[in-house]
């Protein structure tokens, strides 16, 4: 199992230049975050030296804003569970939370209670919809550093997609939703799970065509070694 994983990174293609981005959208069926290992005939990564900051991101949807990334949770989109009823938050939640209650009225969609096993720190904690702040919702790759790494080339549908994408979406705590902020591998790791984190932006990159730094992938090597 281990060696094919390292082959999977040792394939990846080294671009130094920063360009040859995939504009092209390529969404296996699967979850990547309950996968055992990273399929490494999917999809050729790229590699950049460093994230340089690109100029026009603009996550704010209000009057006057770019709303680079569409509407937060919209379920217009063309990903799993998108066009379903409920909104894609809404939708990761019942998904990731356990004895789950539903909000009466919501034709099945609004959590109101739920237990979560964080999968970045281990911890348990209980989900209450009405004035709730601990439990949120985490992009495995952040918008912002996404926006820097490609997804500024990218048309806003493809970009409201990988906003809403159940794959890039994992229900955390807040205290480690604000210590990741918009870090990549490279900058921060999970305190628990490091080898599914791994697994996971690797497979959403490779999806969308998000570059690595070469910190990151030398942060998702040494976390897929452990697998």
């Amino acid at each position: 199992m281990k060696s094919r994983l390292l082959l999977a990174l040792c394939a990846i293609l080294l671009v130094l230049t920063g360009q040859g981005y995939s504009s092209g959208l390529e969404l296996p069926s699967s979850w990547p975050w309950d996968q055992t290992h990273v399929d490494e005939h999917d999809a050729t990564l790229t590699v950049v030296r460093q994230r340089s900051t690109v100029p026009g991101y603009d996550r704010s949807c209000k009057a006057g804003h770019a709303c680079v990334f569409g509407p937060a949770w919209t379920d217009d989109v063309d990903v799993r569970d998108g066009r379903n009823g409920c909104d894609q938050r809404s939708d990761v939640l019942r998904e990731s939370l356990e004895q789950v209650q539903l909000k009466p009225g919501t034709n099945g969609c609004i959590v109101a209670r739920g237990i979560l096993h964080d999968p970045y720190t281990d911890q348990t904690v209980t989900y209450e919809r009405s004035g709730n702040t601990e439990v949120v919702g985490d992009h495995v790759i952040p918008l912002a550093a996404a926006w820097d790494l490609g997804a500024a080339q990218w048309s806003p549908r493809k970009r409201q997609n990988f906003a809403n994408d159940p794959r890039n979406l994992i229900i955390t705590t807040s205290g480690a939703n604000l210590s990741k902020g918009d870090k990549t591998p490279g900058e921060w790791m999970p305190e628990h799970g490091r080898c599914r984190y791994a697994q996971a932006y690797l497979e959403v990159a490779r999806a969308y065509g998000v570059a690595l730094t070469r910190a990151d992938h030398r942060a998702l090597t040494a976390a897929i070694g452990r697998c």
